[in-house]
């Protein structure tokens, strides 16, 4: 008798799935690990895209993804001219932008929690101490010279002692000698354009110091015969140039008052210049040996 194909198909079909060796066996790759959000965020599922670039990390998905990362406001310092010349400064302990809006506004001297309080102290009334004794002396000491005052020789025997001390020129460098000394003296104790009075008694100094080294062989320093005194008096006035006047003085809202930077560092090289100059060019002895 002749077999019908499918009944034959069936009976192996059931024959195979009553067999013990056969049939479905579960894996564990049938179900797919966790899946990550998709690059593209669908209807209804904002914030889960991944982002693209750097800018999409750093402020968020322009398409609607949140902000992956914290973001710190930063600090903007403003030029220096918009910085307010205070005598107080204050230190935030706030965000970036308050720190910014203190910095730029001048109208701005409320100090808040947390802030830290700057102030300059006794530095100005110091600055002032040092101008009075500086210029106070180069005043004195250039009065004797131009005038005679306390006794003293006069313009006539200054320019004497610079002829017996080989200057050229005497004449002329008895005058200007003794008017720097009167007008930087005068300028540094009302504390106007206090860079270039201090430059003037430093090259003035300078000259009192080769001239009182060359009196005497060898280095000498003490007092009397030494350079004890012109040495005291230059350095100072070098000090005066480089710290500025303070605020007490005429100079006070100056920049270079409360921060003398590239200025005053040329008025400093000036003032030596100028001294060293004189020196060489009308004595030209060597005050070193």
């Amino acid at each position: 008798m002749r077999k019908d194909p499918s009944e034959s198909s069936d009976q192996g079909a059931a024959d195979q799935s009553a067999s013990p060796g056969y049939g479905k066996v579960s894996s564990p790759y049938d179900l797919p690990t966790e899946r990550f959000p998709s690059a593209t965020p669908t209807s209804g599922s904002r914030g889960q895209g991944l982002p693209h670039t750097d800018d999409e990390l750093d402020y968020g998905d322009a398409r609607g993804a949140g902000l992956p990362t914290e973001q710190i406001p930063a600090y903007r310092q403003s030029g220096a001219s918009d910085m307010p010349d205070q005598p107080t400064q204050v230190i935030g302990a706030g965000s970036g932008a308050s720190l910014g809006a203190t910095a730029g506004d001048p109208s701005t001297d409320r100090i808040g929690e947390g802030d830290v309080k700057i102030g300059r102290g006794t530095l100005d009334l110091g600055l002032l101490a040092l101008r009075l004794a500086v210029g106070g002396t180069a005043l004195v000491h250039g009065l004797q010279k131009l005038t005679g005052m306390w006794n003293a020789p006069g313009l006539d025997g200054f320019e004497e002692v610079l002829v017996n001390s080989g200057f050229q020129q005497a004449k002329l460098l008895a005058i200007l000698g003794a008017i720097g000394e009167v007008a930087g003296g005068a300028l540094l104790i009302l504390g106007l354009v206090t860079p270039l009075a201090a430059a003037s008694v430093l090259a003035v100094m300078i000259n009192a110091w080769a001239f009182r080294q060359i009196a005497e062989p060898g280095l000498e320093y003490f007092a009397p015969a030494g350079t004890e005194y012109e040495t005291l008096l230059g350095v100072c006035a070098g000090v005066i140039i480089l710290t500025g006047p303070g605020r007490i003085s005429l100079d006070g809202r100056r920049g270079w008052a409360t921060r003398p930077f590239i200025g005053s560092f040329a008025a400093l090289i000036l003032g030596i210049g100028a001294g060293v100059c004189v020196w060489i060019f009308l004595n030209g002895a060597n005050p070193l040996i």
